[in-house]
């Protein structure tokens, strides 16, 4: 069902606040959720919010810690998340990468003890809305099943990258499994099988059953060995910049997801060695000349990573923001004061 905007950004704000964050970290926090809905990625935005105060009522997140500067050398800043918010934590960081690209032409923030950042692609639009370059990932427990094995043994490890174009930017955001278990828990709730493969069933077989594979544990790593290989690289990266914890000292301490991790902040000036007319013509021209690539279907329509939310985000402004029944009923059961959803919404 589809529900207005501002009454979804009311409705989580008020449940945060019920969950104890201050007026300013509910208002911040609320409107990542909102606007993950509203640009199509439910999985991240409303789907979250009763885990989030599930974490808070835990004290695995802690709603009064800060970011906290460990040292400094030159464009590159590494900090201590305190087991924070993990969104008031990654804006903090991510603007912070963008100040020291401003003086040094490229920022690099490496924070550490942090916790679930929710849609890793809002930081990554908030550098290049800036007019940066940004590029952001995070470390995670192990969730997936490295080529070869059929048990969880490194994390999905989502990478964002974004293009700052005038025309729209570009903005990529992927986990290392061809879908994230939030993607997953969408399609389930919804009904639906995924449109590819996803994963393997409790008896090895590839599956577009998105209950199989939660219940399975075996979510496929995006492009085979490939994915394998960039989730494990991605988690050392992370944890050696940051001098944290890597995926396998999360799975030790077991508090649930991303509890503890790391996440690198990466933002460059565009115009660092080229006018900005040039460097926007070139990229206008490769969006072009990839958008106009034939389409595989009659009527369909290529596109680069990115490009169709600002179409979404209209919709969504325009219609309402589509949102699942079962999970708006527990944010409103939260709003309200009913933290035992808390226990429903967890299993």
């Amino acid at each position: 069902m589809r529900i207005e905007y501002d009454v979804v950004k009311e409705t989580v704000k008020k449940a945060l606040l019920n969950a104890g964050l201050s007026e300013e970290q509910a208002e911040t926090c609320a409107t990542v959720h909102s606007q993950s809905n509203a640009d199509g990625i439910e999985s991240h935005g409303l789907n979250r919010v009763p885990r989030f105060v599930e974490y808070v009522q835990r004290g695995w997140v802690d709603p009064k810690a800060k970011p906290e500067l460990v040292l400094a050398k030159g464009a590159v800043e590494n900090y201590d998340g305190n087991l924070g918010i993990g969104i008031t934590n990654a804006i903090y960081c991510a603007d912070r990468a963008v100040e020291l690209a401003k003086a040094h032409g490229i920022g690099c923030v490496a924070l550490k003890n942090t916790t679930h950042w929710m849609r890793g692609g809002t930081y990554a639009w908030r550098m290049a809305e800036a007019g940066y370059m940004g590029m952001s990932w995070t470390n995670t427990e192990s969730c997936m099943p490295l080529w070869g094995s059929d048990e969880p043994g490194v994390g999905n490890n989502p990478f964002c990258i974004a293009i700052p174009r005038e025309d729209g930017p570009i903005v990529l955001d992927m986990a290392m499994s061809q879908y994230a278990y939030g993607k997953l828990g969408v399609y389930r709730l919804a009904g639906k099988e995924l449109p590819y493969p996803g994963g393997f069933d409790k008896d090895g077989n590839l599956t577009s059953d998105p209950g199989a594979i939660e219940d399975s544990k075996r979510i496929l790593p995006t492009g085979y060995w490939k994915g394998s290989g960039m989730a494990i690289v991605l988690d050392l990266a992370a944890a050696l910049m940051a001098n944290g914890k890597s995926g396998a000292d999360l799975d030790e301490e077991n508090q649930g997801s991303c509890t503890g991790c790391c996440q690198i902040f990466i933002a460059y000036d565009p115009y660092l060695f080229g006018s900005k007319d040039e460097i926007q013509t070139m990229l206008n021209k490769r969006v072009d000349a990839a958008d106009s690539s034939h389409p595989e279907k009659e009527g369909g329509k290529v596109t680069c990573p990115g490009e169709r939310t600002m179409d979404v985000r209209k919709a969504s402004m325009e219609n309402g923001v589509q949102v699942d029944d079962q999970i708006w009923a527990q944010v409103k059961a939260i709003a309200d004061g009913n933290l035992d959803v808390i226990d429903i919404a967890s299993k």
